[in-house]
C-alpha cells in the first residue's frame, strides 16, 4: 500500500474530512507562526492519490491531526529514524567530533538480560549468554541492535587480569566465532595482535594465543603479571572466536582506579 493510500485510510478511520484535516494544519501554522505547517485541502486530495511527499512541516500537522508518532509516518515514506546509528558507521569521519546516541522511539522493546543467574561469579571470564538466568523486554533503543542471546559475547572476570592493562578485568567483548583458527601475521603493535576468547576445561580465557606443537599458548600482556600458560588443543582448549570489540571502563564510579587493578612488584 502506497503511504498516501495509507493516509487516506488512517484519515477516514478517523472520521474526518479533507476540510477539518485543513482547518486544523491552519490552527498548528498559526501556533507556530509558519504557513508551512498548513496543509490545503487540495495538497491533501494530491497526497493521498499520488506518489507526492509532503515537506517535514506537512508531516509533522499530519502526525499531530492523525494521532501518528512522527517516526510511524516517516516510516511511511522509507525514513527509518533507527538506522541513523548503523549510517553513522558506514560514513566515518576522518577529525574526532562529538556525537550522541538518540532514542526516537522508546516504546520499542528489545530482549536484554535482566537478571544473571547467581551460579555464575563475576570473579570469572565467562560467556554473557551463559551468565543470563532471565531475558526481559527492555525499551531502550540504544542496545536494541545488541543481539546479546543469540549473538557471541563475552565477559572478562574480576579476577581475570590476563591482558591488564590493556583489556581490563569487568570489561564485555564481542565474539565472531567464525574466526576460530589463530592467524599467523606479523603485527607491528598489540592493538594489531588478535586477542581470543578460549573455552577451557572448567571455565574461559581471553588473550593473545598462539599455537604450537598442538598446544593453544595463551600469551599475557607484557605488564599483567600472569605468566605464560599451555593447553592441549581440543582436550584442555578450544578457540571459541576471536574478539572484535569491547566494552570497558577505564575508571570506577569514584573516578578513582578499578579495585580490582592488580598491584604489580616493582624492580629494585
Amino acid at each position: 500500500m502506497r503511504a498516501g493510500e495509507r493516509l487516506k485510510e488512517l484519515r477516514n478511520r478517523l472520521g474526518i474530512t479533507t476540510r477539518e484535516v485543513e482547518e486544523y494544519s491552519r490552527r498548528i501554522a498559526e501556533s507556530e507562526g509558519n504557513e508551512e505547517f498548513h496543509v490545503s485541502n487540495a495538497w491533501i486530495t494530491q497526497i493521498e492519490n499520488s506518489e507526492s511527499t509532503p515537506s517535514v512541516y506537512k508531516l509533522y500537522s499530519l502526525s499531530v491531526i492523525y494521532r501518528l508518532k512522527f517516526t510511524d509516518l516517516l516510516l511511511l515514506y522509507g525514513v527509518d529514524l533507527e538506522k541513523l546509528s548503523k549510517y553513522h558507521a558506514l560514513t566515518p569521519l576522518p577529525q574526532t567530533h562529538s556525537t550522541s546516541l538518540q532514542v526516537y522511539d522508546e516504546d520499542q522493546a528489545i530482549t536484554f538480560p535482566i537478571r544473571f543467574d547467581p551460579g555464575f561469579r563475576l570473579e570469572k571470564t565467562n560467556l554473557v549468554s551463559r551468565m543470563v538466568e532471565t531475558w526481559g523486554e527492555v525499551p531502550i533503543a540504544l542496545i536494541r541492535h545488541l543481539d546479546v542471546r543469540h549473538s557471541l559475547y563475552g565477559y572478562i572476570g574480576l579476577e581475570d587480569h590476563t591482558l591488564y592493562p590493556f583489556l581490563r578485568p569487568g570489561s564485555f567483548v564481542q565474539i565472531d566465532d567464525r574466526q576460530q583458527r589463530i592467524q599467523k601475521f606479523r603485527w607491528q603493535t598489540e592493538f594489531d595482535r588478535p586477542i581470543y576468547f578460549i573455552e577451557l576445561r572448567e571455565g574461559y580465557a581471553c588473550g593473545w594465543c598462539e599455537f604450537q606443537d598442538n598446544k593453544i599458548i595463551l600469551v599475557p600482556h607484557p605488564l599483567s603479571g600472569c605468566g605464560i600458560r599451555q593447553f592441549a588443543y581440543q582436550s584442555e582448549a578450544e578457540i571459541v572466536g576471536r574478539v572484535t570489540g569491547v566494552a570497558m571502563r577505564i575508571v570506577n564510579s569514584q573516578g578513582s582506579a578499578s579495585p580490582s587493578t592488580p598491584i604489580l612488584p616493582t624492580q629494585s
